[in-house]
């Protein structure tokens, strides 16, 4: 299972226990939100596009969405997202526990800006009932992600 991958990667960094696991679905931001009873903008979306031969994963604020325009001028490339069988076979994580922990090392990380807004996010832990509270210098040190980046709009 994809979120015992996340809790063995955790376990380096003495966090497996503050894994979230909840008896209802995380799948969606929606769903997320009302499970953390936290807001949608603090659910930590990852979102898994192709990038040359192997896959990137950036993680955005619940309430963004991906900007065409900023992520083809960040990358050089029009977004196009995993189908839901790359996703499995790129990050080992299926569509709804997709998350930036516990991934193979040719899949590159980013963080988008629009999570700078709040201390604190929660990203999925592999399956579609888990999360992780995490400051954002903890989500980047455990995302191992390679810069932050503005590839979002319509958050505030």
């Amino acid at each position: 299972m994809s979120i015992e991958k996340v809790r063995e990667y955790f376990k380096k960094f003495d966090k497996e226990n503050s894994i979230l696991e909840m008896d209802e679905s995380t799948a969606t931001v929606e769903l997320a939100a009302l499970a953390l009873d936290t807001e949608e903008a603090r659910i930590a979306k990852s979102l898994s596009f192709y990038g040359g031969d192997s896959a990137m994963v950036i993680v955005t604020a619940g309430d963004a969405k991906i900007d065409n325009k900023k992520f083809k001028e960040e990358f050089g490339v029009k977004a196009k997202m995993l189908s839901p069988e790359d996703a499995v076979k790129f990050t080992g994580h299926h569509v709804g526990g997709v998350c930036p922990f516990a991934l193979p090392d040719n899949v590159k990380v980013y963080l988008d800006e629009s999570m700078k807004r709040f201390e604190t996010m929660f990203p999925a832990c592999g399956s579609s009932n888990s999360a992780i509270e995490l400051t954002l210098p903890e989500l980047e040190k455990y995302s191992r992600n390679i810069k932050w980046i503005d590839v979002c709009k319509g958050w505030m």
